[in-house]
């Protein structure tokens, strides 16, 4: 009888490893979403003629409401309170909603010139959706975390938490490596779509997970529930521990120089290291794939070996060597980025192998929702901060090349404005958009993979005269061939020659198209030192706190 009420269902290694795969798929999609559009920068440029700041305040927008309205503490509070299994089902609701809110936002068309707050009303309602989708995914979590440690505490915990990290990133790899195909094989709105049904299957994940976890509760009768109850004002008790701050630090300052730089890694791969635009994603790509391996490899160590600090500290030393060498702006050979990418991964795989296992170490278990929350806070507000100022560097060292692309467009419009309206050919605005929308594309991408040329400084740009060059070129191709009513047919016929006859004019006249991301390049290297600098400071709290952060994870019984 009483080794029957000692008997708890997380003593069960299948019991324990299914519960954290079901947990993990809401994750899977959470992690796809977040990158989803990072590949498909370039087509909002030339679509929606989104520029670097407003995709800098789009990525910045997950965290909005989780900082600033203290979304995340709220959710930590809720979570130590309420339980798992209502915080669970509540953030994976918002992440759905949020996620529908942005693919709305990107298939309506709005007024031209319509502005919120002096901001495109379509980038405002995409971040406002984004921000909802922040608000859900960094509660789910802290809520997953929370989950693994009731699971794991006493066993695999580290190698658990590295497994569920691996599932997540699973979906970063494959949003930055399928995202941009699937964008231009349909449309740019597709990956969206896409997340969005992820969303779904991960709110139904977490919804089967409840039952798992009410079972659990169930074996382990009221020895624990009722122990030790949070209150908040115990949250006081995690703000006055220095392992606390050392460990909330690194965390901003260490996914700082990661995920902001996966935003925009794609588009790195393309201006500065000439990957062709179908193929770019695939670079970034190779960060997640081999966290996927190599975090549960790292978390196994932890788990047995110990010295949780020192892993922290080489993965920072990593970090700085990668960002380092990317800085460098003549060192422009893709495989040597592929190779640093891959190195990342290694980084990335050490730090987070680590780092949040040894939470648990440092803060008492029934304070754990509010200590990740609160650390998850505190990376919000890099993680807000680090994409705006990104896309405000960008764009002031780069002030040139989104006016240009939209030169480009607007010259493209006219061109094939007059030839379709004087041959009568019954297109609908959709169909032409996306016909414009498509063609000036594949040129600069074109223009940007082939040619490096020195671009002409603004003051010395003739607009006018290049537009109507452009015009007239494109006016005098379109009346060369046969058109005929079909759009596709249309495109096919015209599209490579209108390519072939305009980009000369561009190449001769060296308009600027390509991004420069030295200065950025530079932000995260300080980032990755601050890092360092700050994962020394941990180790040597954990030698006066005693934490056991150098200890294995695994109870020797």
């Amino acid at each position: 009888m009483t080794d029957g009420i000692k008997k708890s269902l997380r003593d069960s290694k299948s019991a324990r490893w299914t519960a954290l795969v079901i947990v993990a798929f809401t994750m899977f999609g959470a992690y796809f979403f977040n990158y989803a559009l990072s590949p498909v920068k370039p087509m909002l440029e030339t679509v929606l003629g989104w520029n670097s700041a407003d995709f800098g305040m789009y990525t910045s927008s997950y965290t909005w409401f989780n900082v600033f309205l203290f979304m995340l503490i709220f959710s930590g509070i809720i979570l130590d309170k309420f339980g798992i299994r209502i915080t669970g089902v509540l953030s994976s609701g918002m992440m759905a909603v949020g996620t529908g809110l942005n693919y709305w936002a990107l298939i309506h068309v709005f007024p031209e010139g319509s502005l919120i707050f002096g901001f495109k009303t379509q980038v405002v309602i995409s971040a406002i959706g984004f921000g909802i989708f922040g608000v859900g995914t960094e509660a789910a979590g802290i809520t997953v975390s929370k989950a693994i440690v009731k699971w794991f505490k006493g066993y695999e915990l580290a190698l658990a938490m590295g497994m569920q990290m691996s599932i997540a990133r699973l979906g970063t790899a494959l949003a930055l490596g399928i995202c941009l195909p699937v964008a231009k094989t349909f449309n740019f709105t597709s990956p969206v779509l896409l997340s969005f049904i992820f969303m779904l299957i991960g709110l139904t994940a977490f919804i089967i997970y409840t039952f798992l976890d009410k079972k659990l509760d169930a074996s382990e009768g009221e020895k624990e529930i009722e122990e030790d109850e949070f209150h908040p004002r115990d949250i006081i008790q995690i703000i006055k521990n220095k392992g606390f701050w050392y460990i909330a630090i690194l965390c901003v300052l260490f996914y700082g120089a990661v995920f902001p730089f996966l935003f925009y890694a794609t588009d790195l791969m393309i201006n500065k290291y000439n990957v062709n635009p179908n193929l770019a994603g695939s670079i970034p790509a190779l960060l997640p794939f081999g966290t996927i391996f190599l975090t549960p490899l790292f978390g196994s160590i932890y788990d047995k070996k110990g010295k949780g600090a020192t892993i922290m500290i080489i993965g920072s030393v990593i970090l700085i060597v990668v960002h380092g060498i990317l800085t460098i702006p003549f060192l422009n050979i893709w495989w040597l980025a592929a190779l640093l990418v891959i190195l990342l991964g290694v980084g990335f795989s050490l730090v987070p192998a680590a780092m949040w296992p040894s939470v648990p170490k440092i803060i008492p278990e029934k304070l754990l929702g509010s200590a990740y929350a609160l650390i998850f806070w505190i990376q919000n507000i890099g993680l807000w901060a680090i994409p705006l100022l990104l896309g405000i560097i960008l764009n002031a060292t780069n002030p040139s090349v989104v006016p240009n692309k939209t030169l480009i467009k607007d010259a493209f419009s006219e061109a094939y404005g007059e030839v379709l309206n004087n041959n009568e050919i019954q297109f609908n605005d959709s169909e032409i958009n996306s016909l414009i929308s498509n063609i000036n594309t594949e040129l600069i991408d074109n223009i940007i993979q082939s040619t490096n040329y020195v671009a002409t400084k603004d003051d010395d740009i003739n607009s006018d005269n290049i537009t109507k060059s452009i015009v007239k070129t494109t006016v005098d191709v379109l009346s060369s061939i046969s058109l005929t009513g079909n759009v596709d047919d249309f495109e096919k016929s015209s599209k490579q020659l209108v390519i072939d006859a305009v980009k000369p004019i561009i190449v001769s006249n060296k308009l600027n198209l390509r991004y420069n991301y030295f200065w950025d390049m530079v932000l995260f290297s300080i980032l990755s030192i601050s890092a360092l600098l700050c994962a020394i400071g941990l180790k040597r709290e954990d030698k006066k706190s005693g934490y056991g952060l150098e200890l294995p994870n695994i109870d020797i019984k």
